[in-house]
């Protein structure tokens, strides 16, 4: 076996702006941390990088499209346990709240996943799109009647998880007090915290967590004894392995379904608007004919914006991927949002190009096991939103530069204003 490749940290340090492990990096401009990623791009191996607080856990930072798409492909040697995401979740934490798919491998993450997607019955899922379309309408006429606001607080953040909620068949009683808690359970997710944040905020999102778990607990209860038309109604009669489902297992796929869904789909909208204003040319042609535009139009969108950010696995198995030799116990890092721009994979990558065909994005994930079970369903709402949006009178955009959360995990939009008929000449990513 071959040693592994030494490239050490302050190698790239000395390429300004550079260093992934350092969350200041993650407060720089977004334009400034892409070209970070383009400068990782041009080396000849994988960086690693070493924290300088928290755990202080090396990693070294796949960038490269095909680097990511090959770790994500090959789960036996990039392992999603013991935590794909940073921190790790602590071992009492899996056993209060129960594990989530995404920190899973082998047989037991494809034993759930087979036992969620069977849930999700064409019935089910033809009766979600009709009611994607009724949603997005009523989002968008609300929108034209309150007038000019906040982009996010009007229709992204509301879409998805009203769609969510219908299609798992959460009564109306209790999506008030779910969505505040989704709310603070991913309020700081990945985000660097100072001050006194630092040691209230884990608290409330544990306590958020718990809370909203609970009641979707009750919501199962009630299902078991009398089933309806819904998913919660599908899962808690499904099992995984001969057994059924515990309520920690629901309770953990409730959680990231929820969480995952709701933010992942309401940033890849928000930055949408956003790259449709900046590039009127793009929307003209959308709008010109909107049924052969719109699924490009979506892949181009969440391939620029990448609404998640990145994944950690760990090396389960020595592997020589991008010129390095990992070793078991390494801990590695998916950059999706590098691996998007790649100019070996993508033609003029920065660029907003609703045709562009093909186009292999990596924001769902690099395929394999993990790819994202709720892409089509993100898609279609994408689609069904900026319908609305775009072929009504009114000509919808935004009006001002989003307020953006500094995140290492995901491509956050805390608000975004947004006007009709009026042109924000420097909006766009």
């Amino acid at each position: 076996m071959n040693a592994p490749t030494q490239v050490p940290t302050d190698h790239v340090r000395g390429t300004a702006g550079a260093d992934l492990a350092d969350p200041s990096f993650w407060r720089l401009p977004r334009s400034e941390r892409l070209s970070a990623f383009a400068r990782l791009r041009e080396l000849d191996v994988p960086v690693r990088f070493t924290p300088r607080t928290g755990s202080r856990t090396p990693f070294r930072a796949l960038v490269k499209h095909a680097d990511v798409k090959a770790a994500s492909r090959q789960p036996q040697v990039f392992a999603s346990a013991p935590g794909a995401t940073v921190p790790e979740p602590a071992p009492w934490a899996k056993a209060l709240f129960g594990n989530s798919m995404v920190n899973m491998d082998g047989a037991e993450h494809t034993g759930l996943r087979r036992t969620v997607s069977r849930a999700f019955t064409p019935r089910l899922l033809a009766a979600a799109e009709e009611n994607i379309g009724a949603v997005a309408r009523r989002l968008v006429d609300e929108m034209v009647a309150d007038g000019p606001g906040d982009f996010m607080r009007a229709a992204p953040a509301r879409m998805p998880f009203e769609v969510i909620c219908d299609l798992m068949g959460i009564p109306v009683r209790h999506r008030a007090g779910i969505a505040a808690r989704v709310d603070q359970a991913s309020e700081y997710v990945g985000v660097s915290r100072r001050g006194r944040a630092r040691l209230r905020v884990p608290g409330r999102g544990l306590r958020s967590l718990a809370r909203m778990q609970w009641e979707m607990a009750g919501i199962a209860r009630e299902r078991r004894r009398v089933p309806e038309d819904d998913v919660i109604s599908a899962l808690v009669r499904a099992d995984v392995g001969g057994r059924a489902l515990s309520s920690r297992e629901l309770g953990a796929f409730f959680s990231l379904l929820l969480v995952a869904g709701v933010e992942t789909t309401r940033n890849a909208i928000a930055h949408g608007m956003l790259l449709l204003t900046a590039h009127p040319e793009q929307r003209a042609l959308l709008v010109s004919d909107f049924d052969r535009y719109a699924d490009g139009a979506v892949d181009e969108i969440v391939r620029l914006s990448t609404p998640i950010i990145q994944f950690r696995r760990t090396v389960a198995a020595a592997h020589t991927l991008g010129g390095h030799t990992f070793l078991p116990g390494e801990k590695v890092v998916l950059l999706y949002a590098s691996a998007n721009r790649d100019p070996a994979v993508f033609d003029d990558p920065d660029a907003f190009d609703i045709t562009r065909s093909p186009n292999p994005h990596l924001g769902y994930g690099g395929g394999g096991p993990h790819h994202c079970l709720g892409a089509h369903l993100a898609k279609l709402e994408m689609k069904a939103l900026f319908r609305e949006i775009l072929m009504r009178p009114g000509d919808v955009r935004t009006s001002g530069e989003p307020v953006l959360v500094d995140s290492n995990f995901d491509n956050r939009v805390g608000s975004l204003p947004f006007t009709f008929g009026t042109v924000h000449p420097n909006g766009g990513l």
